[in-house]
């Protein structure tokens, strides 16, 4: 070490010793004794033989001594301060134990060593603990909120089910849970609120006890002082005054005296961002508010700080993007006219409108500025529709089943903007075990009006039921408001025409046989509906009602004239969460026309799924002697369910009741009765149901059991 640094020496009171100076490499050297061969011939004598080594280790052996004269080896320990010899290398063993002869193999025993298994040092090992909230009753007393609750919801420590891998892990977690208490503290307006925490340990002598009784090892503790909680002493706004001029202050729910609770001025921020856009000023915007606290008094002084912007009415629409349609149809969607004073709720409304088209893949709605101003000094505002026009085209099918019905399967395909805006040529097929038909229908939806819908349709159908075999040609034309699983309307209506020819089986009783009769019938149609249930697929509270009348002539044998008519109500209630009663009736007629003059098809008929479940499809009524159904002109019928649902899936106990007439009036006589189960399967797209029915006080030829399935409840 050139230069000789020295190492300065440490404190008196230090832990270990003062260390010396480094001595300079010169004098150390210095030091150092040179070594001369002719000052000790030691270092030339020569080195012991092998033989010399020998012979004296065997004159030690028998005890002789050295040779006078002769020293022992330099450095030889074996004769050093006359410790004895051991025997090393040749010499001869003395251990009498060694030279006795092994013993013969079938009496040799050897004890098996108990080796202790090595601890895995991966082992997982686990402290139990247990969580004590100390001082958070008094709070929460004084709170609606349920400070508990909340802390066990985010709780670390809770969250650990009261195990660790180590003491750190709870010590970490233990400090987690103390800010979250001052957090949940602070939220309720005790912004000094202090918790301190602390780990208590078991007694000495106590683990083996807690072991044995399955009580936790240590106790997290958390100690809360909730001390003052803060209030509002005065509540200010900062904005421009507005029409009318209470408008932000009667929406923001703050009052002085009140406990700062963050949830209350969020939902108050909230319902001012929300209110301001609904009266006028969509441009509003809501700034971060200030709460001054004064830790003496416990008092809050709340401003909050609003850009109102201009105050607007509804000007022209706009449009961008991939277009479906232009911004005139736009206009056709919207509840709204221009100059009417800005509602944001409106235009939410025409987000949704545009939206139940089906024809975007994404679609936005918003206010831009014009400078343009109205004569009451506000502003018009243009109305943007953002589009980004979706697919077109879509395949469907359903499928379904019930006895008598048999097997039904149809499919459509539809354009649904082929002739612009919202103009969708449909094409269906049916595919049936009784039923063969195809189709085509022009649609418009939103003709001219938002929800209304015109349709144009041509189809050819075979029919082969019991009731009737018929080959039938339409062309119709319906004009309707409907609801729609998206659009669920109280009032709806329906008025439409149609020409029907068709040829048609019929039982003839002056020959006495079925003969093919040829019909050729004009209709006008009419219907009115009033729903007040919640659901349209799946009500479970509400009742609705329908009406239809149906005045239509036959043209087979002149003209003949006759109106029909129908009556559907039905209601529900949920006597809990997951239990719904339903119930129904329906009555119908046909007046102004024998039943030979009438079509068989256009006929009223009773049992089926949707009529009376338990007997097969229009199985119930007037029969010929057959036994094959021949229709009435008239019937009544009622059901009842008890429906329960659980989770994505339900059951349902069913009765049903009905009958159809030979006169024109019903007669509520010789009713039949079905009585069934059925189970559910709720989509997202409405309930799929299979029901299975019997019919009660069963008669021949009648089946013991009938299946029904199909999309949506019964009714």
């Amino acid at each position: 070490m050139a230069g000789g640094v020295a190492v300065p020496a440490p404190p008196a009171d230090a832990a270990l010793p003062a260390l010396a100076p480094i001595i300079p490499d010169a004098e150390f050297n210095a030091a150092i004794p040179s070594l001369d061969v002719a000052a000790d011939p030691e270092l030339d004598r020569p080195l012991e033989s092998i033989a010399e080594f020998e012979r004296r280790i065997a004159e030690k052996q028998a005890g002789a001594k050295p040779a006078e004269g002769q020293a022992p080896p330099l450095g030889d320990p074996a004769l050093a301060d006359g410790v004895p010899f051991e025997a090393i290398g040749d010499a001869p063993v003395r251990d009498a134990e060694l030279a006795k002869p092994l013993p013969p193999l079938d009496q040799f025993n050897v004890e098996p060593v108990q080796f202790a298994e090595a601890e895995d040092p991966d082992k997982d090992r686990e402290i139990a603990y247990r969580v004590k909230v100390n001082g958070l009753d008094e709070a929460e007393k004084a709170s609606t909120a349920r400070l508990g609750e909340l802390f066990r919801e985010f709780s670390a420590l809770r969250g650990g089910d009261g195990k660790a891998a180590n003491y750190a892990m709870i010590s970490a977690r233990l400090r987690e849970d103390g800010k979250l208490l001052q957090r949940i503290l602070a939220s309720e307006g005790w912004h000094d609120a202090r918790v301190t925490t602390r780990i208590d340990r078991p007694e000495r002598g106590a683990n083996q006890e807690n072991s044995q009784n399955g009580d936790a090892g240590l106790t997290a503790v958390l100690d809360v002082v909730p001390g003052q909680r803060f209030t509002f002493a005065e509540i200010r706004v900062d904005a421009l005054p507005t029409v009318p001029p209470t408008l932000i202050r009667d929406n923001l729910a703050l009052q002085p005296g009140q406990p700062i609770v963050a949830d209350r001025v969020q939902g108050a921020e909230a319902q001012v961002a929300v209110a301001l856009p609904q009266n006028g000023y969509p441009f509003a915007e809501v700034g971060q508010r200030d709460i001054l606290l004064d830790r003496a008094t416990g008092d809050g002084i709340y401003t909050l700080p609003v850009t109102i912007g201009p105050r607007a009415r509804y000007g022209d629409f706009a449009t961008r993007g991939d277009l479906a349609f232009d911004a005139r149809h736009a206009g056709v969607l919207a509840r709204f006219k221009r100059g009417e004073l800005y509602d944001s709720r409106r235009v939410d409304d025409l987000r949704q409108a545009l939206v139940a088209t089906g024809l975007f893949s994404t679609v936005s709605v918003e206010p831009q500025r014009t400078g343009e101003i109205a004569p009451d000094g506000a502003e018009y505002v243009t109305v943007m529709v953002n589009q980004d026009a979706g697919p077109p085209r879509t395949i469907a099918g359903t499928a379904g089943y019930g006895t008598g019905e048999g097997f039904r399967l149809e499919g459509t395909w539809t354009h649904r903007n082929l002739f612009r805006p919202e103009g969708a040529l449909i094409g269906h097929g049916v595919a049936g075990t009784q039923e063969q038909g195809a189709g085509v229908t022009f649609r418009r939806s939103n003709a001219g009006k938002r929800d209304r819908t015109f349709e144009l349709g041509a189809e050819a159908l075979h029919s082969n039921y019991d009731a009737y075999n018929a080959y039938t040609g339409r062309l119709s034309a319906r004009v309707s408001r409907d609801s729609t699983p998206l659009w669920q309307k109280r009032m709806t209506y329906a008025y439409g025409g149609e020409l029907v020819a068709t040829a048609e089986k019929d039982y003839d009783f002056t020959r006495a046989a079925r003969n093919r009769r040829t019909f050729y019938i004009a209709a006008l149609t009419g219907q009115l509906g009033y729903d007040r249930t919640d659901d349209l697929l799946n009500p479970s509270k509400g009742y609705k009602v329908t009406a239809l009348v149906q005045p239509e002539g036959s043209l087979e044998n002149g003209f003949n004239p006759y109106v029909r008519a129908r009556l559907d109500a039905s209601g529900y209630f949920a006597v809990a969460d997951s239990i719904v009663l339903a119930g129904r009736v329906r009555l119908g007629t046909i007046q102004g026309a024998t039943r030979f003059d009438i079509a068989p098809s256009r006929r009223l008929y009773s049992g089926g799924g949707g009529s009376v479940r338990g007997f097969g499809y229009q199985k119930l009524g007037p029969l010929d002697p057959n036994g094959d159904p021949i229709g009435g002109r008239s019937l009544n019928e009622a059901a009842g369910e008890v429906r329960y649902r659980f989770g994505n899936y339900g059951v349902v106990a069913f009765l049903d009741v009905g009958q159809s007439y030979a006169s024109s009036m019903p007669r509520f006589s010789d009713l039949r009765y079905g009585v069934g189960l059925g189970g559910r399967l709720y989509t997202n797209f409405g309930p799929m149901r299979v029901d299975v029915a019997t019919p009660l006080k069963r008669r021949p030829g009648e089946a013991r059991l009938n299946i029904y399935v199909s999309i949506g409840q019964a009714f």
